[in-house]
């Protein structure tokens, strides 16, 4: 390792430390390689970690025996760069805040005579775009409130008709189908809901009277509907008394980290008013860094395609990388960004209120006793697994083979988070390498969790240790399968032990115990998934199978098609000539000539 520090370039780029094992442990950016670097350690007597680190660091550095790096064109490349590493390969020594969620934002396009109110996540080509939001939460409630309380063109197609409909009956439209209302008179109504986006009173005080109306009318259910969207849209800020007296856009990013949880909380002010806000909490860990959980905090939200950036970003605590961060940014969005840390005034009372609602976050944080730093103690992982993949396979004979992926996170189901896979090898071995490497594929999108949980034995889990290791992603594998009585897995009750296979060990605990209680819950949700959807799959290709055996192809036929081709849709999307090489011209005149569907 003393030698490819001594020979490292000067250029920008990152650098990445592995232990013994393989196993990354850290991806860090330097604008000079060798300076960064060589910062770490001192070569007298003999090469040892700089004691000046921090003690993360320098546990970090014990472990170190190999140095990789990559070079890059500049400093704003390389923090790009070790932002996507981190994500996507999870390091041992590195945080990972989870934090990559798109927040979507009210947009209108002037340019038209009689323009609508949408949502988007991105930027929309255009001169006449005006932007309002971001809304973290309640985005399309208050969406559908202007809607409901503001005679606008309804629906896209509504200008298109070309004639008055049902809206113009009820009041909810003004009919410019028809011109009984001009684009000057239109646009006062745009005004109006312009300011009731901001003013949000005036969006409360109407749906009040709604609500009211609704229930003299005995119209409950509606006026439930009314009550529910003001709280929504009520939530939706965070009540201050500071008054910037100024029409100044500011976004403020708070972080703090505990002993046991941390969070990150936003709020977003237009034209002088805290509009919204968000939070989200993460795991306490000892590998929390604050430069990195704001460098990732902040290039995660500011993505290529944001709608809108203020030109002012208000952060909690100065860190390392805050000029770096605000020069990528300016270039990224082709405007002076410029990251502040207000110690007087106004805008340090804003970063007092962000940090006070962050305290209040993690004071509502409901304590229960978790099971998850038990089962990292029991199978001797790294780090305690908060979120959790699960995967399972299901077929029948060979058909209708798919695979699914269920995830645990923070004590619950995330069933946004699930996935299902259609799978085209033949055999179980090769369905879970497919399913796993397609998983590997998308960790640039969608980061890795903390555990990987697999239905199967010991030669699974080393398969997806083996894909791990290639893909250099830091993440720890367990299996959980039924004991062989007879040559045969039993699933059946008391039939057979469960046996959990770890990278240190096999257990076998007790049906009694909490921990293999957690792990058997994870494997079942799998299995529950994947058999669903298996069942669904069956029921779908019976159907086609169905179809042509009316057209007299027999089943013979139909399993050799499936058994080239794949699928029905790669059936039904095969040439002739592909039809007649996996079976024969007379099949493919009958596929090819009829008009079949699938």
């Amino acid at each position: 390792m003393i030698k490819t520090i001594q020979n490292l370039p000067t250029d920008a780029g990152v650098y990445q430390y592995f232990d013994k094992n393989d196993k990354l442990l850290y991806v860090g950016k330097a604008k000079n390689l060798k300076n960064r670097v060589k910062s770490y350690w001192r070569f007298t007597p003999e090469l040892h970690p700089n004691p000046k680190q921090g003690l993360r660091i320098l546990r970090m550095l014990e472990q170190a025996v190999k140095i990789e790096y990559i070079v890059v064109d500049s400093e704003d490349d390389a923090l790009i760069l070790e932002n996507s590493l981190i994500k996507q390969l999870n390091p041992k020594y590195n945080i990972l805040l989870r934090d990559d969620k798109t927040y979507p934002y009210i947009y209108i396009n002037e340019s038209q005579d009689y323009p609508r109110f949408e949502l988007t996540r991105k930027v929309i080509k255009g001169k006449n775009i005006s932007y309002y939001g971001p809304f973290p939460n309640g985005g399309k409630i208050l969406l559908e409130t202007l809607y409901e309380l503001f005679p606008l063109v309804q629906k896209k197609s509504c200008l298109r008709e070309g004639k008055a409909c049902l809206f113009y009956q009820i009041k909810k439209c003004l009919a410019p189908c028809e011109e009984k209302i001009t684009p000057n008179e239109y646009q006062q109504i745009i005004n109006s809901v312009k300011k009731a986006i901001s003013k949000r009173s005036i969006l409360i005080e109407k749906l009040n009277d709604k609500m009211i109306e609704f229930a003299m009318n005995e119209r409950y259910e509606e006026a439930a509907t009314m009550r529910d969207n003001i709280k929504t849209i009520e939530a939706l800020t965070i009540s201050s008394n500071i008054d910037l007296a100024n029409n100044e856009n500011l976004d403020i990013f708070a972080i703090i980290n505990t002993e046991k949880r941390g969070v990150i909380v936003k709020l977003f002010m237009r034209a002088g008013r805290v509009i919204s806000s968000s939070f989200s909490t993460f795991r306490a860990s000892e590998m929390y860094d604050e430069n990195e959980a704001y460098k990732q905090a902040l290039l995660e939200f500011y993505h290529v395609d944001s709608p809108q950036i203020s030109k002012h970003i208000l952060v909690a605590h100065p860190f390392e990388d805050q000029e770096e961060i605000a020069t990528l940014l300016s270039k990224r969005f082709e405007r002076k960004i410029e990251l502040l840390y207000p110690l007087r005034g106004v805008k340090a009372k804003l970063i007092n209120l962000a940090l006070k609602n962050a305290e209040e976050v993690l004071k509502k944080e409901i304590k229960v006793e978790e099971i998850e730093p038990k089962i990292a103690k029991l199978f001797e992982l790294d780090k305690v697994p908060y979120r959790i993949e699960s995967f399972d396979n299901s077929h029948m004979m060979g058909a209708a083979t798919v695979g699914a992926m269920v995830v645990w996170s923070e004590g619950k189901w995330l069933k946004t988070d699930y996935r299902r896979y259609e799978l085209e090898a033949k055999d179980e071995y090769g369905q879970m390498k497919e399913m796993l490497t397609r998983r590997i594929e998308s960790f640039e999108k969608n980061s890795p969790p903390d555990l990987w949980i697999l239905d199967g034995g010991e030669t699974l889990r080393r398969l997806a240790v083996n894909l791990l290791k290639e893909a250099k992603v830091n993440l720890a594998v367990i299996a959980i399968a039924k004991e062989k009585l007879d040559a045969k897995a039993h699933r059946a009750k008391g039939a057979a032990k469960d046996i959990i296979y770890t990278e240190t060990s096999v257990f076998e605990l007790q049906t009694t115990d909490k921990r293999l209680q957690w792990v058997q819950r994870q494997r079942d949700e799998a299995h529950r998934f994947a058999i669903t959807y298996h069942q669904n799959k069956k029921r779908k290709d019976d159907t086609q199978n169905s179809l042509l055996q009316k057209k007299g192809i027999g089943p013979a036929t139909i399993k050799k098609l499936l058994n080239y081709f794949g699928t029905f849709k790669a059936i039904e999307e095969a040439s002739f000539h592909e039809i007649s090489v996996a079976s024969s011209e007379k099949i493919a005149k009958i596929l090819k000539t009829d008009s079949v569907s699938y």
